[in-house]
């Protein structure tokens, strides 16, 4: 009989060259993003690149058009990163839950209307592939900004994934996720203890003045 884990690794190992090395880019990119460093958007750029290829060749197309996307944004990211809009790095921020209500409903209709336009075509799993696609747009956006809450949406859209990836044969992408679902526990912590830092910053120090309130 053969064994499940070692025809797994063989078909991992089948996978291309070029899957590996934006699998290495993007967890650059996510490990920067925890710390905040400005070197996690070079590296999404370039891994949007390389995916952008990849995808397109198992036919995940909206994914591959998400690539451009995340390129675009890579670079937005960049420079909203530096400033905001005072001459001071980004500070970490969160949004109500109205703002979060209003996010699930256009991820919902998003979702469907994209799913039946790519089900007229020889796209796999469309609807799954338009939802993380969808929630993905929404999502990097909430990261180029810096919102706390980004974590949670990047846990749902990786889960997701990980099936659409391990149904297209794409391992070593599939295995990315799952590395990505235990760095986003990291992330959300780290996140979290800044965020709360800033906060009692806040209510420490005097409008416009500078100085610590006594």
């Amino acid at each position: 009989m053969t064994n499940p884990w070692q025809l797994l690794l063989n078909q991992a190992l089948s996978s291309s060259l070029i899957e590996l090395i934006a699998v290495i880019l993007a967890i650059c990119y996510l490990l920067l993003a925890v710390k905040q460093r400005l070197g996690c958007w070079p590296a999404a750029f370039l891994s949007s690149l390389v995916y952008l290829y990849v995808f397109f060749d198992v036919q995940l197309y909206m994914e591959s058009l998400l690539q451009i996307y995340y390129a675009g944004m890579a670079v937005y990211g960049w420079r909203q990163w530096q400033r905001d809009g005072h001459g001071q790095p980004l500070p970490i921020r969160t949004w109500p839950l109205r703002q979060h209500l209003i996010n699930l409903g256009f991820i919902a209709t998003a979702t469907y209307i994209a799913g039946s336009i790519l089900i007229q075509t020889d796209a796999r799993l469309p609807y799954l592939d338009a939802f993380t696609t969808v929630s993905s747009i929404l999502t990097t956006y909430m990261v180029t900004q810096k919102i706390l809450e980004n974590w949670f949406y990047w846990l749902i859209i990786d889960i997701v994934s990980i099936y659409l990836y391990i149904d297209r044969a794409l391992y070593f992408t599939a295995l990315l996720f799952c590395i990505y679902i235990i760095i986003i526990g990291f992330g959300w912590r780290q996140w979290w203890l800044l965020w709360r830092a800033q906060d009692k910053n806040e209510l420490v120090t005097s409008p416009g003045t500078g100085s610590t309130a006594l």
